[in-house]
């Protein structure tokens, strides 16, 4: 099978180095999956537009939704993205460890993270509990509507680094070792 490699800043097109170099300045390193997009003229600035659209979700929904969605589709990659930016946006490590269980004790999110899991593992279908559960929480048609666009950006980003197997270049806490899961 082929390897995949990152491209460095040098490797890629002009537009895609000034993301390069946006990414170094408020992230303090290009994320190597990020960079593997760079291969695509265009496929960066399309889906960073497209990862960071206004949404109904509140960022810690977001990485609820990212994680549990990594978790169903495998992706050690993400997984370890999402685990350092749920710690960033308040999780705890036993509630990131629920998460990627497919639960959480609050009931709320714990709704969006079963249907989120469901439509992931159902190819976007899920049991009529959850998305019964999901709106008796008090969730809208729009953030229904949100939740599956939070699918799909989480999944093409899955589905990018488990074919490319690229480095992941997040570190883990201990406490959240992948194989614990």
């Amino acid at each position: 099978m082929t390897t995949f490699t990152v491209p460095t800043r040098d490797q890629v097109a002009p537009a895609n180095q000034d993301i390069f170099d946006n990414l170094q300045k408020s992230l303090g390193f290009v994320p190597n999956l990020y960079a593997t997009i760079a291969h695509s003229d265009n496929g960066l600035s399309r889906f960073l537009a497209y990862q960071n659209a206004k949404t109904s979700l509140s960022n810690k929904e977001k990485e609820a939704v990212n994680l549990i969605v990594s978790q169903v589709n495998g992706c050690v990659y993400c997984q370890s993205a999402h685990l350092v930016l749920g710690k960033m946006n308040g999780f705890s490590e036993d509630q990131l460890l629920d998460i990627r269980k497919g639960k959480s004790t609050d009931a709320k999110l714990s709704s969006l993270v079963q249907l989120a899991a469901g439509i992931t593992a159902n190819k976007g279908n899920a049991s009529t509990e959850s998305v019964d559960s999901f709106f008796a929480q008090g969730y809208t048609n729009e953030n229904l509507v949100d939740l599956i666009l939070q699918v799909s950006d989480k999944t093409a980003m899955n589905y990018l680094h488990n074919l490319t197997q690229i480095p992941v270049d997040f570190p883990l806490a201990p406490a959240l070792e992948l194989e614990t899961v």
